[in-house]
């Protein structure tokens, strides 16, 4: 069957999670926020990003104890593997289920960034056509995937390095710009908080949906866990690798929606457009238009890049399972890579891209809709995993946790309740309202279709393959 390499580092990992989140969801999508809610945004960023923390703060328990049980049962675990958590805590259709709908949302991100880097290439060189910017791009991921994965985490270090340096050089202008020390601008900070109608000038309900829109647009950071598996030392860089997206997460959203509330008016549809571009130019930086746009441009590929490698790992996990073909676990690469994961996932990735192309208002609609609502989704079952994860760790180990959910297990059930309060008001906003029922849709299919198998004896085979250990485990957690 053969291994996963060991060869990234903590610095490759952090980068991954932090690829894998900075996208046009931050460069675009946060004007577009701030539009709707006014200077309150950034509490709806604040809240968001906690969210995640917290989830992040899960991963990195179940991920260190499993390794820490493994050790005790004399075998091994596999970190950021969320769908053998939930099968293994929760029962088998939930593994099932969060492994099939976490592939599907990273494959469909994978076929969206290709479709929007062809555009922008169609944009800058007329004479190539979306499609061959789109599939030649995405053909050169899957081969920088397939060489290693020290490949893959030096090409992706490098570029969310460019990434993370444009948000900084932005934050140091910014900061000075607020506190008066750039030069040709007159600060207007607390001004700007209460004018135009207040703080909320839409009142408290906009502040509270943002929240689903912000949480859309930043997940993809438990991606740091999925990494830590093949790092040279996964409990320790695990560690690392949370504690540093933490950090980033906080100063990177939170705090460019800071720096826009209190130089740009919220009601300015203009400069929100492309905030980022245009702060940077009222400072008298011309050049930051084309500038943003390239990193824009980059942060497509980061993300894209993140997500072929996030969807492949995720369908091996699953064929390790038995959940899916057992030709996707096979590593046949001498260095390590899961080939044909990687081109499986790939090749999903290009029929959603054409899908693009087909039918952009109708199949690409659908499964553009359905994205957002399976990452919470996925969210919720993570969450209940992780409470039945540390009841069981408490009862068989007695050694501490690595990394533990604060005050469990009331902040562990707040994070379900939030998430699932989340989840629900996307029925109260016209726009999300589709994908509320397109992803319940699709998450009622995915468990119709687990019970479907189960009954017609699709998966009996890797129920004998069950570890002895693994079956008491299940026992102990009930």
């Amino acid at each position: 069957m053969g291994t996963l390499q060991k060869s990234l580092k903590t610095r490759h990992i952090t980068m991954i999670s932090i690829g894998g989140v900075i996208g046009t969801g931050l460069f675009v999508g946060t004007g577009k926020n701030i539009l709707s809610t006014g200077p309150a945004a950034v509490i709806s960023y604040a809240i968001a990003c906690f969210l995640i923390v917290l989830i992040m703060q899960m991963v990195g328990e179940m991920a260190t104890g499993e390794l820490a049980l493994g050790k005790k049962r004399g075998s091994s675990a596999e970190l950021g593997s969320f769908a053998s958590y939930a099968g293994r805590y929760i029962g088998p259709w939930a593994g099932f289920t969060v492994g099939w709908l976490y592939w599907a949302s990273w494959v469909f991100i994978v076929g969206l960034e290709a479709a929007l880097i062809g555009g922008i290439l169609h944009n800058w060189f007329p004479i190539i056509p979306v499609w061959v910017g789109g599939v030649g791009i995405t053909l050169l991921m899957t081969v920088v995937n397939i060489y290693s994965v020290k490949s893959f985490g030096e090409f992706e270090y490098w570029l969310s390095f460019i990434k993370v340096t444009a948000i900084i050089v932005f934050l140091i202008v910014g900061i000075l710009m607020i506190v008066g020390l750039w030069p040709n601008y007159e600060p207007r900070s607390l001004e700007l908080l209460s004018s135009y109608g207040g703080f909320a000038p839409n009142g408290i309900v906009p502040v509270a949906t943002a929240i689903v829109f912000v949480i859309f647009s930043i997940c993809g950071a438990e991606v740091a866990a999925i990494a830590a598996a093949e790092s040279e030392n996964p409990a320790k860089n695990i560690v690392r690798a949370i504690r540093n997206v933490v950090f980033r997460l906080g100063l990177f959203f939170v705090g460019s929606v800071a720096i826009m509330i209190m130089i740009v008016p919220w009601n300015d549809s203009a400069m929100l457009a492309a905030p980022y571009a245009n702060i940077l130019t009222m400072a008298g930086l011309p050049v930051a238009a084309q500038i943003i746009q390239i990193v824009i441009f980059i942060s497509l590929i980061s993300v894209l890049n993140s997500a072929l490698y996030t969807s492949s790992r995720m369908l091996l996990e699953m064929s390790r399972q038995g959940d899916a073909p057992k030709m996707f676990s096979q590593i046949k690469n001498k260095r390590g890579a899961p080939v044909h994961a990687i081109i499986g996932s790939t090749v999903v990735a290009y029929i959603c891209a054409l899908m693009y192309f087909v039918s952009p208002e109708v199949i690409f609609y659908f499964l553009g809709n359905s994205v957002g609502g399976l990452m919470i989704v996925v969210y919720i079952f993570i969450a209940i995993s992780q409470i039945r994860f540390r009841r069981h760790y408490e009862k068989v180990s007695g050694e501490p946790l690595a990394i533990k959910m604060w005050l469990f297990p009331y902040l562990s059930y707040i994070t379900i309740g939030v998430l699932a309060v989340v989840y629900l008001c996307q029925m109260l906003i016209e726009s999300l309202r589709s994908q509320f029922y397109l992803s319940t849709l699709v998450l009622i299919g995915s468990v119709f279709i687990f019970f479907v198998m189960r009954k017609f004896s699709v998966k009996p085979a890797i129920q004998k393959e069950v570890k002895v250990e693994e079956i008491k485990d299940n026992l102990l957690s009930e």
